[in-house]
């Protein structure tokens, strides 16, 4: 369910239900601060904003599987890769006065070792390297991620993994990742998904290790 309404303070007085979506327009950069301040970090709710909209969501439970799935691929897929890295799940990133987004997961790679020792993002950190959104409720917001800069952007949206890449500032569909460039992410990772309602989330990922490294052998 979603709905478009005016800005409305304080913002938590907005009771929302799992699976619902909210359309905020004329949000002003001070305004979406300070909606952010209200809220806090312990809340169910995750923002989007960009040019003035604020988007609201509460994720469903058909949400959180994908997203959580995914993210224990990526760490595992890391780890075979024997790549060192730095997850910041669903941190709020932010470019001052344009736009801000809260992904379902996140992951330092390249600037993993920079960001080790942060409890809380500073001025001139990096955007993570990879960002995965998982569209169930909500579609994700492209020129929010661009506006930050996020270099690698997989979206999953109705069993398929599309893969986004910032190119001069836009994003361009790829059907390879340059993190994982011998791995065939857009079948393993919808695949794999698929069999956790089936068989379960930690059946599904030994599975998937299990092919995975038979494959690289």
């Amino acid at each position: 369910m979603s709905a478009t309404i005016p800005f409305v303070t304080p913002i938590n007085q907005i009771s929302l239900e799992p699976g619902s979506q909210v359309t905020i327009t004329n949000i002003s950069w001070q305004d979406f601060e300070t909606i952010l301040q209200e809220l806090g970090e312990n809340r169910s709710a995750r923002l989007s904003y960009s040019q003035g909209i604020l988007e609201v969501m509460v994720p469903l439970p058909e949400h959180e599987r994908p997203k959580e799935l995914i993210s224990d691929i990526v760490k595992i897929l890391l780890k075979i890769s024997k790549k060192k890295y730095e997850p910041f799940g669903s941190t709020t990133f932010k470019k001052e006065g344009i736009a801000g987004v809260e992904p379902d997961a996140c992951f330092y790679i390249k600037n993993y070792q920079q960001m080790i020792s942060r409890r809380r993002l500073q001025s001139g950190d990096p955007p993570p390297d990879l960002a995965i959104e998982c569209d169930v409720t909500s579609k994700t917001n492209l020129e929010a991620y661009q506006a930050i800069q996020v270099p690698e952007l997989w979206v999953y949206d109705s069993g398929k993994l599309k893969i986004y890449l910032l190119e001069n500032g836009q994003y361009i569909q790829s059907e390879i990742s340059p993190t994982f460039p011998n791995i065939n992410l857009t079948q393993i990772i919808p695949d794999a998904v698929e069999r956790s309602w089936q068989v379960g989330s930690f059946q599904a990922l030994e599975e998937l290790e299990t092919i995975i490294t038979e494959n690289l052998d």
